[in-house]
């Protein structure tokens, strides 16, 4: 569609052409402010001369000449366009339903593409973004969605990039905003996390339990071979409990007075 627009026009289209410069001389110069027309920076303009395309490449920007009664132009915005995608509804390939919505940076690189080759470029593009968002989340399981949110935007934006090219579309940017799961879902989720982070606090407090009893092993072992370091462990023991609390007293007892106690009971 964007090949040689020149030619065809035949004898008649080159006739009625020259009757347009000639309806523009004899006007001149009234006719000036129907024939030049102004194109933004940010725009391009798509000439047809007797329904052709006048050139392989769009105008502007700044001032062009359109001839009355043979040419027609369309006007194309070339500013990054935002497409905002509506929730999707999604089934993940572990069946759970989802709900994903996402919006699309995408903006126009060839006017004569997307004004020649589709009839509306952004309505196409938006219906072509829903499907393939929900064709790529469909094919990954719950738990890969939820931690691979940025991959699967990158894909996303490669498939609609490969698909919208002949269009004249160039995807900027994909992101995913938002994926929600089911209360049921989100209750059974929060549940499992519970049990395994109880399960977590469990293992550490027996580790800890086990660590503390060799400890303990390791010091009941000390204090048997010196008997004095037992009797100096209890004063400390009675300093520390002095001075958590002024209200308690604390009276000393010989060690020595339990040792013989346990020596006639074994007797």
């Amino acid at each position: 569609l964007t090949a040689d627009r020149q030619e065809g026009i035949g004898v008649c289209g080159w006739i009625l052409v020259s009757l347009s410069f000639f309806l523009v001389l004899i006007t001149f110069p009234f006719s000036i402010w129907a024939c030049i027309k102004v194109i933004r920076e940010y725009e391009r303009a798509v000439v047809f001369r007797l329904g052709r395309v006048l050139s392989k490449k769009a105008k502007g920007p700044g001032l062009i000449l359109v001839l009355p009664c043979t040419d027609t132009f369309i006007k194309v915005d070339l500013r990054t366009v935002t497409c905002n995608i509506p929730p999707q509804e999604v089934l993940t390939k572990d069946a759970v339903t989802t709900q994903v919505d996402g919006v699309v940076y995408y903006r126009i690189h060839s006017a004569v593409s997307a004004v020649a080759n589709i009839t509306d470029v952004h309505s196409a593009t938006f219906l072509l973004a829903q499907t393939t968002l929900r064709n790529v989340l469909g094919t990954q399981s719950l738990a890969q969605l939820l931690a691979g949110r940025e991959e699967m935007a990158h894909s996303i934006q490669a498939l609609l990039d490969s698909a919208t090219e002949h269009w004249g579309i160039k995807v900027a940017r994909v992101e995913i905003k938002d994926i929600r799961i089911p209360v049921a879902m989100q209750r059974a989720m929060a549940t499992e996390a519970e049990a395994a982070r109880e399960a977590r606090a469990k293992i550490v407090a027996a580790e800890g339990e086990m660590n503390a009893s060799k400890a303990l092993k390791q010091a009941s072992m000390v204090l048997t071979e010196s008997p004095a370091a037992l009797q100096l462990r209890y004063l400390q023991t009675l300093t520390a409990v002095a001075s958590e609390n002024n209200s308690t007293i604390g009276f000393p007892f010989p060690i020595n007075l339990l040792e013989s106690l346990g020596q006639k009971k074994r007797g």
